[in-house]
């Protein structure tokens, strides 16, 4: 029993390198939930092409340049580790853009994000990644994440704010 209370402990060192962002979205759960789970929502704020097959081991690839597909050699595809359904999700990047400056530390990260109902119109979302290692090319990465990623939760923010200002 001893042995099994400090399994946790140890799994937790190891995330001391996670990074996380979070944001309050003024939009409903369910528009929150939709524009990061669905091809219309991640278009609507993130990229400019995208597809998303939601289940366990689905695909959700995307591409910010207009003048690309989901398919070709700078689309992003993550897989879809886990999810429950208006509450979180996890993915990891199966493929990288070409020439992705971080091509060896991707293959360790993995993304959690977490959607939570404050009140009836507005969304806390928390975003957070993992598996970033020690190593020079991992530190950079992490780097890249965390500018990227709150520009993403920024965006979304906005994208929210568009839909209410046009009201």
């Amino acid at each position: 029993m001893f042995a099994l209370a400090a399994l946790p402990i140890g799994c937790c060192a190891q995330d001391d390198n996670r990074l996380i962002d979070e944001a309050v979205v003024n939009a409903p759960l369910d528009q929150v939930w939709a524009a990061f789970t669905t091809k219309a929502g991640l278009e609507s704020w993130m990229v400019a092409h995208a597809e998303i097959e939601l289940k366990i081991g689905g695909k959700m690839k995307t591409r910010y340049d207009s003048k690309g597909t989901v398919d070709d050699a700078m689309a992003i595809e993550n897989t879809i580790l886990s999810y429950e359904p208006m509450h979180m999700i996890s993915f990891r990047v199966t493929k990288s853009p070409q020439g992705f400056p971080f091509p060896n530390a991707i293959t360790n990260m993995w993304t959690v994000v977490y959607f939570e109902a404050q009140g009836a119109k507005a969304t806390r979302v928390k975003e957070v990644c993992m598996g970033f290692g020690n190593d020079e090319e991992s530190k950079k990465m992490r780097e890249f994440f965390k500018r990227g990623n709150a520009f993403t939760l920024e965006e979304l923010q906005k994208r929210f704010a568009a839909k209410a200002d046009a009201k």
